[in-house]
């Protein structure tokens, strides 16, 4: 059965050896790290961990949100998001309104502090990738980092739940805004 991408079909993937499978991902999973690390280390020191920064950036993408949709969507248990919001909510990054439908729950938004603080660490993060990638890699290697970029969200894609896919996920939908990282989020 093709897979469909982009609107395009595509046959599915020819099987490959398991060891030579295992090598590659290994390579990607290593580079992918690596890359992260550096990007959290260009970001203001002290400003949010990589959890807060997820959970701002998903929220930004999909509007308010309860504290048991962030958590199925970011895969952690309802308390860790709940002391995760809470430090923000703390800070005066999000702040908390009553559901529009359901009385009973809460929904957390970005405030505008939130927002200047979520944009000084995207900024941040995308000066100094756009400066390693200018000054790192010469034109042929920015395009083929920029083909396997397409190829590494298109594996993120296939095998992530999309954002509002859980029921009752979340109020706002997902606009296809920039996640974290300061790059189109393909779910």
């Amino acid at each position: 059965m093709p897979h469909e991408d982009s609107g395009r079909a595509r046959e599915p993937a020819e099987t490959a050896e398991p060891a030579e499978t295992a090598e590659l991902a290994a390579e990607v999973a290593a580079a992918v790290g690596a890359l992260g690390r550096h990007l959290r280390a260009a970001s203001p020191a002290g400003e949010l961990t990589p959890t807060q920064r997820s959970v701002l950036g998903r929220i930004l993408r999909t509007g308010p949100t309860t504290i048991a949709a962030l958590a199925r969507a970011e895969l952690v248990r309802p308390q860790s998001m709940r002391v995760t919001v809470g430090a923000l909510e703390e800070r005066g990054i999000l702040a908390r309104s009553p559901h529009p439908t359901d009385g009973r729950q809460v929904v957390f938004a970005l405030t505008p502090e939130g927002a200047r603080t979520l944009d000084a660490v995207r900024r941040a993060k995308h000066d100094w990738l756009s400066e390693a990638l200018a000054t790192r890699l010469d034109r042929a290697e920015r395009g083929t980092l920029a083909a396997a970029a397409v190829l590494l969200r298109r594996l993120v894609a296939e095998n992530a739940p999309a954002v509002g896919e859980h029921e009752g996920a979340d109020i706002g939908e997902d606009s296809g805004a920039e996640d974290d990282s300061g790059a189109q989020d393909p779910r």
